[in-house]
């Protein structure tokens, strides 16, 4: 009788320590395959490592990183710290949705420098040899960013056309005036008629309509044929 109570004390004995023993391989295998950045996951093309688990069914898998995300590996003694940040370069076509959101980025410096005038095309900020600043702007058709050089870009649109008045060009009362190149001309207030070199006054002595110029000679003057008629404008 206590022979059979031994035999099956020694056998749950040997039974615990093969447990023991297969958890403790386990758990062994499991930190070393943390820590092994050279494993892939089949059937792709990543070949910058990646991380291998085993989750709590063990199922072996692999976290890597791809598209603008950089993973980056800290081993200090027996510990892997491995950290994924924003980053890297983009694979693929990548959209952020901000539809009913804020999206906003937060400290940035203030740019007071002078404007880029060479700044290539695909060249970042630590690749350039390029100096000053250039404009980010969405293309409306495709949605994408693009760069624009700031000596490209026509914040403030003026120009000045001059006249000479005559009956062939303006007819019998020499009052009509239209701008090479059909220009729409902003409010009368950023259009300024001088006559002679002498300024007239905006909606009163001249009115503006799409790109022409229209004087008003019921305000005692009489536009005469030689007279010097300028036309400026900003918008």
């Amino acid at each position: 009788m206590k022979t059979t109570k031994t035999l099956n004390q020694f056998k749950t004995f040997a039974f615990g320590l093969l447990v023991l023993i297969g958890v403790s391989v386990t758990a062994q295998q499991t930190s070393g395959d943390v820590t092994k950045q050279a494993d892939i996951d089949p059937g792709t093309t990543t070949t910058a490592g990646a991380v291998r688990v085993i989750d709590n069914k063990g199922t072996i898998k692999y976290l890597q990183s791809q598209n603008g995300i950089t993973m980056l590996s800290n081993t200090t003694a027996d510990v892997t710290t491995t950290t994924w940040q924003l980053g890297g370069t983009l694979t693929d076509d990548t959209f952020i949705d901000a539809s009913g959101a804020i999206f906003v980025l937060d400290g940035i410096a203030l740019e007071t420098g002078a404007a880029a005038t060479a700044a290539p095309d695909g060249s970042s900020a630590a690749a350039s040899t390029d100096t000053g600043y250039a404009f980010l702007v969405r293309d409306e058709d495709t949605g994408e960013t693009k760069k624009l050089l700031a000596s490209d870009i026509d914040i403030i649109t003026s120009g000045q056309e001059s006249f000479t008045a005559n009956t062939t060009d303006n007819g019998a009362n020499l009052t009509t005036y239209a701008l090479t190149g059909s220009p729409t001309l902003p409010a009368f207030s950023q259009v300024w008629v001088y006559r002679n070199g002498a300024k007239l006054i905006a909606n009163v002595d001249y009115t503006v309509s799409a790109s022409t110029v229209t004087i008003d000679i019921t305000n005692d003057f009489v536009v005469y044929a030689g007279d010097t008629i300028e036309v400026q404008y900003i918008r």
